[in-house]
């Protein structure tokens, strides 16, 4: 069985064994660009995980801002995942159906709230149904579980902040976008953003 850290990322072995685990939880945080008009919620409906509940990325967050996916604030993070039935003690591994696409944007959510045991699953929902491992459309039993929150602020850095790091370089600044996207070769999907990159960004 490959080597699995139930904080970081674990295999579809490693999950498998531990399905029927009572404090496991699942989550689908499946999350498709604007272009694709695919629906994540519809697609959780027909097939998933044994036990997953779904985790909407665009609302569980901060829908006051302008921006999409800004960090929800905190009473409403816990108020969310509470009614997932996520919640102190649970260990939880994250998915989604590309692979490894907007799971790990959950995986961070979690940890920004300071919830230690949290994974991403290797190779999403393809790997898993690609070994032939069990999905289904039936929906989750929901247990109702408290959850405390302690907010890592230091995970979070604002514009200015940024704009600092840009131009004295003293933090890294990493874009996980697609290398035409970096490169402003293509359009951005969403209207009205440029193209292109932060300056100093890698």
């Amino acid at each position: 069985m490959p080597h699995s850290d139930p904080r970081t990322l674990v295999s579809t072995d490693w999950l498998e064994s531990h399905l029927n685990d009572p404090d496991l939880r699942v989550l689908d945080a499946t999350w498709f660009m604007p272009a694709e008009t695919r629906d994540p919620k519809a697609e959780f409906a027909l097939e998933h995980i044994p036990g997953a509940r779904f985790f909407d990325i665009d609302e569980i967050s901060d829908l006051r801002s302008q921006l999409p996916h800004m960090v929800p604030p905190v009473e409403k993070f816990l108020s969310r995942v509470r009614e997932m039935g996520v919640g102190d003690g649970h260990q939880i591994v994250v998915y989604d159906t590309k692979g490894i696409f907007s799971a790990p944007r959950v995986w961070w959510l979690f940890k920004l709230m300071g919830h230690k045991d949290v994974a991403v699953l290797d190779g999403g929902l393809p790997k898993w149904k690609a070994e032939n491992r069990p999905t289904t459309s039936e929906a989750a039993v929901i247990r109702d579980r408290h959850m405390f929150a302690n907010f890592q602020k230091d995970m979070v850095k604002d514009v200015t902040q940024v704009s600092h790091a840009s131009k004295l370089q003293d933090y890294a600044i990493i874009d996980a976008r697609a290398g035409e996207r970096f490169r402003g070769e293509v359009e951005e999907s969403r209207e009205g953003m440029r193209s292109g990159h932060i300056p100093n960004a890698r």
